[in-house]
């Protein structure tokens, strides 16, 4: 079960890297990213959830990370996730005259800090640092 949860973690990771690398091009191109950056954005919540669940069935089978940071690198995405709905929710309510943001800014930079933390979630999981 440990391999299959160091496989989805690198799943994991490059399913983040391809959701703010999309974001970033974006934005330098000012053009939204187009519909399938939403099926993107489901594809990458269920496989951040899946790792989860995976990380927690490991736990109640008594096996431990090295370092209790793992459980913040582990659980963080889903953490920023939630966050990045509210905000994307809350820039659909902005004040006249303020520059719109598009819902999907959130998303592309909540990718990006999902990113890195599955990235120190996989570096501690490999034993990596």
């Amino acid at each position: 079960m440990s391999g299959i949860h160091e496989v989805v973690g690198f799943v994991v990771v490059g399913i983040f890297a391809v959701g703010w690398i999309w974001g970033l091009g974006a934005w330098i191109a000012k053009r939204d990213p187009g519909e399938r950056f939403w099926t993107w954005l489901v594809v990458a919540q269920v496989v951040a959830g899946v790792q989860v669940l995976i990380g927690l069935i490991l736990l109640l089978l008594g096996r431990r990370p090295s370092t209790w940071l793992h459980y913040v690198y582990g659980f963080g995405p889903l953490v920023i996730l939630v966050i990045a709905h509210a905000l994307a929710r809350d820039v659909q309510k902005t004040k006249t005259g303020a520059p719109a943001v598009a819902a999907w800014v959130p998303f592309a930079l909540a990718s990006f800090i999902c990113f890195g933390l599955a990235l120190r979630g996989l570096a501690t999981g490999l034993g990596v640092g």
